[in-house]
């Protein structure tokens, strides 16, 4: 993520929201993707209850990178850690996350 001065708060750091919903899109993919693997079914994730704790200020023209990994689960919870960090490699952030799993219906075809 390119960090863009229209992302940041009054005193020209990114806001917290930015960093929350990038953990957040890192953390639903990780989960679906685990959560589809070795042959099981479509799924959904639906994000339970998310921690971010943030460790150092952004300035706009900063990229992040946001690495995602699922630290266990089951057939119906996923429990997902996300790290964010600069170009320097810097750690800029730290959530934690619970996806609750549900099965994904099969897409209509619209054909009778």
């Amino acid at each position: 993520m390119h960090v863009d001065e229209r992302f940041t708060n009054p005193v020209g750091i990114l806001q917290g929201g930015f960093l929350a919903a990038l953990c957040d899109s890192a953390m639903g993919a990780s989960s679906i993707t685990w959560a589809t693997g070795e042959g099981r079914p479509p799924a959904r994730a639906a994000n339970a209850e998310m921690k971010v704790s943030f460790m150092k200020s952004v300035q706009p023209g900063t990229t992040l990178t946001c690495t995602a990994t699922v630290v266990s689960g089951g057939s119906r919870v996923a429990f997902v850690e996300a790290d964010v960090v600069d170009s320097d490699g810097n750690r800029v952030a730290r959530a934690s996350s619970t996806y609750l799993l549900s099965p994904r219906p099969a897409p209509e075809t619209g054909r009778p």
